[in-house]
């Protein structure tokens, strides 16, 4: 009889880069059992090696039979951002989802790997006359209520201002959702494409301005630096140290009525907004990051 381990992912896509890390762990740890990972964004697991199978949440048939009725299954199923070393910002979330299942946390890192023709597709789909610099200036769900967020997005002046700065050396690709603000300079991203697609695009950049989003958690698993810039989120909990992570300066005395377990939300709740301009930015420690990369 075969031994299986089973991931349950829900969330994000950023959420799920990062989850390739915790399913090394789990397989580093349960070397003898075959990996399956039941998530909403399979494409991110399917060439990792370790994996054995990877099923789409809701698009799992006979599921049970074959893999839970009387076999041994470890099951890892447990939600990392309802506890205590998440909220309290005591780990980072794949330390913390590794203790949560009581597993031996190594270091393990997130990893992508793109098949023969994801590459080839990328290669020719990105490049470009001059070097590419990608910058994502706002990230997270579709069809969010507020398609700005604070915590999260690049205001508007401060993006225009660091393509203002760089146009004249880069070609520089936008990242955004399709309903925010485009900057002025810039090829924007728009057309429909898969998220490993998405991805190659990092392969073909040579400097990287990125947020708290899926595309700063996609660079460092293919180890490029990237220059991240941070607001209302904590480096701790989801960054790399891989990446410059450039924390906005905000006003910490704003009263929070109506934040519970987090201090603010990934969506940015108007009320609890703490800018009172967008000079939030030291625009020289960007630009000397952008210059290490």
């Amino acid at each position: 009889m075969k031994n299986y381990a089973l991931f349950h992912i829900e969330g994000g896509l950023g959420k799920h880069v990062a989850a390739t890390a915790v399913a090394k762990c789990i397989k580093n740890n349960h070397p003898d059992r075959e990996l399956l990972v039941v998530c909403a964004y399979p494409e991110v697991f399917l060439n990792l090696n370790f994996i054995h199978k990877v099923f789409r949440l809701g698009n799992t048939p006979y599921f049970y039979q074959d893999y839970i009725k009387d076999k041994d299954t470890l099951i890892f199923k447990h939600e990392p951002y309802f506890t205590e070393d998440h909220i309290g910002k005591k780990l980072s979330l794949i330390e913390n989802w590794c203790k949560l299942y009581k597993l031996d946390y190594l270091g393990e890192t997130p990893e992508l790997v793109f098949n023969v023709r994801q590459t080839q597709w990328g290669f020719r789909k990105w490049q470009r006359q001059r070097p590419v610099m990608v910058i994502q200036t706002n990230g997270g769900p579709l069809n969010q209520e507020m398609p700005y967020s604070w915590t999260r997005d690049i205001p508007y002046p401060v993006a225009q201002a660091l393509v203002d700065y760089y146009a004249k050396d880069y070609h520089i690709i936008q990242v955004c959702r399709h309903e925010e603000n485009k900057l002025s300079g810039c090829e924007h991203v728009m057309e429909s494409m898969s998220n490993m697609e998405l991805f190659s695009l990092l392969l073909s950049s040579q400097k990287r301005i990125l947020i708290d989003s899926c595309l700063q958690h996609a660079a460092s698993a293919l180890g490029l630096k990237s220059t991240v810039l941070w607001i209302g989120t904590s480096p701790k909990l989801f960054g790399y140290d891989s990446h410059d992570n450039i924390i906005a300066q905000i006003n910490e005395n704003i009263k929070l009525p109506d934040s519970y377990l987090f201090d603010f939300s990934f969506n940015g709740v108007l009320h609890e907004c703490p800018l009172m301009d967008f000079n939030i930015f030291d625009m020289d420690s960007i630009i000397y990051s952008v210059s290490t990369q």
